[in-house]
């Protein structure tokens, strides 16, 4: 939470181009990172309770709770498979079936999210 947002935008902009030379995608996923960093940039602010955040907050699962935790990683995750792949399937050609794949990879990805959330990260104290 107190990363710059530069900084942010860059590690974005790495993570999806390292993924892009692996899957030779030409930026697809670069694109997609980078949106969904500036997007969280401004979700984080809108989700950031009236008290504030204590210093070096952790957003997990485990210290916000399953319903914030949801509310704030279900929208990122949507916008950005939206994202993902309409530019994959280059237009609005087969809209509502890529509506389909964008509704179900993204209810299977914040799953897969809150799997990894609730085995690695530990409650605190």
């Amino acid at each position: 939470m107190d990363t710059n947002p530069i900084v942010q935008l860059l590690v974005g902009f790495v993570v999806g181009i390292i993924i892009d030379t692996f899957y030779n995608t030409l930026g697809i996923h670069a694109a997609a990172s980078v949106f969904l960093v500036y997007l969280r940039i401004y979700w984080s602010r809108v989700m950031t309770p009236s008290g504030g955040y204590d210093s070096g907050p952790k957003i997990n699962v485990r210290t916000q709770g399953l319903g914030w935790f949801l509310t704030y990683t279900y929208p990122l995750v949507f916008v950005h498979v939206l994202l993902l792949l309409f530019i994959e399937a280059s237009g609005f050609g087969l809209f509502w079936y890529t509506m389909t794949k964008v509704f179900y990879s993204s209810i299977f990805t914040t799953v897969i999210i809150l799997i990894i959330q609730y085995l690695f990260y530990k409650k605190m104290k």
